[in-house]
């Protein structure tokens, strides 16, 4: 096999396994408004991290169990860390208020949630809240219990399949009324 034949072959498989990936999309209010998603197709779509987000929390002496995340010690504290990859799917536990999200990453507990609204600095990306943000860091609710996360976190958004999500099936049916 000559080198071109071995360069086209490997365009030709490098194009199909591109080709077979999702085409993860951010997800926005106005994705959410032009496609006319209700709460219920929301819960049809299948969410995904566009970044990683690592929740810590410092453990007090009395508090010993741990469910999920990794325990470390660090200068003699023991610090509880949840980690959530790039890429890990998640999906729509409830709308705790209007355009915020209730995503799941975990179905050991229904508590374990993170919330994700429209940010106006990322064009209405839904992307991580937190009960509040500072230069550094931010205080975010997970499971119950309030986490620290680096403040890069605060661009970790939503991403949906596009083409999957379009292919939600719609009845809706309009009513006329009635006339004497």
């Amino acid at each position: 096999m000559n080198k071109l034949t071995q360069i086209q072959l490997g365009f030709l498989v490098l194009l199909s396994i591109v080709s077979c990936s999702p085409t993860l999309t951010y997800l926005s209010n106005d994705m959410i408004k032009d496609n006319k998603w209700s709460q219920e197709d929301l819960k049809k779509i299948q969410f995904y991290l566009s970044d990683d987000i690592i929740l810590t929390r410092t453990i007090s002496n009395g508090e010993s169990t741990i469910e999920s995340g990794k325990i470390k010690i660090k200068n003699g504290k023991k610090i509880d860390q949840v980690i959530f990859k790039k890429g890990t799917p998640g999906i729509l536990m409830f709308l705790p208020k209007e355009d915020r999200f209730a995503i799941s990453f975990d179905n050991s507990s229904p508590e374990k949630y993170l919330i994700f609204g429209p940010n106006p600095k990322m064009d209405s990306r839904y992307a991580l809240m937190a009960k509040e943000w500072d230069r550094y860091s931010g205080q975010v609710s997970y499971n119950g219990q309030i986490f620290e996360t680096a403040s890069h976190s605060a661009f970790s958004a939503l991403l949906v399949n596009l083409k999957r999500a379009k292919k939600i099936e719609r009845n809706r049916e309009i009513a006329k009324g009635n006339k004497i």
